[in-house]
């Protein structure tokens, strides 16, 4: 049995169609570094997924309007993410992390450094950080957003209003930082 393949769709062109043991039901994403995928559970065939995104061609192509408009938006962001590697994010991000840590009292296990698709970051609950590798081409202020995000949550797992508040606590304009960072993932991730 086949695990993925490409089917053209009118509107949007090659769309990459991946059969999932875990799905539930047939998912559509639209990431800059992905392009379209279609996730289809084991028991679907690919002709009824094709149908079901066909029906989704709409949405697909305002998503990628958007994050073609942020891609030209922000060009040097592109170029940078372009040309990372997981040692050169490495170097800029495992000090500055530390450096946040302790000015804010945050103690972290381990640093992980990944090429992810869909995250910035993550806490275990270990309080081992993974960060992605792409935070190391983003401005500096926004990095740190997304490495406090990821030390508060050493105190509290969730994004409950505790988690919350101690972010607005520690960076007062998470708001507005969080819609900055969301305008990029849309360029880069």
């Amino acid at each position: 049995m086949e695990w993925s393949k490409v089917i053209a769709l009118d509107g949007v062109g090659p769309v990459c169609f991946v059969k999932s043991q875990r799905a539930r039901r047939v998912s559509v994403s639209v990431r800059a570094s992905a392009g379209i995928r279609v996730t289809v559970p084991w028991r679907v065939s690919f002709d009824a997924a094709r149908r079901a995104a066909a029906e989704r061609v709409g949405w697909m192509r305002k998503t990628l309007a958007r994050i073609e408009r942020a891609r030209r938006a922000n060009p040097d962001l592109v170029r940078a993410a372009a040309e990372l590697d997981v040692a050169a994010a490495r170097g800029r991000l495992a000090g500055r992390l530390a450096q946040l840590a302790a000015a804010n009292g945050y103690a972290y296990r381990r640093l992980f450094i990944r090429r992810q698709n869909t995250l910035w970051g993550s806490c275990s609950t270990a309080n081992n950080i993974s960060l992605n590798l792409r935070l190391a081409a983003l401005p500096s202020e926004l990095a740190d957003y997304v490495m406090l995000h990821e030390l508060v949550h050493i105190r509290h797992r969730g994004h409950g209003p505790a988690f919350w508040a101690e972010l607005a606590q520690t960076v007062p304009d998470a708001r507005r930082l969080q819609a900055r960072l969301r305008e990029c993932g849309l360029a880069i991730l």
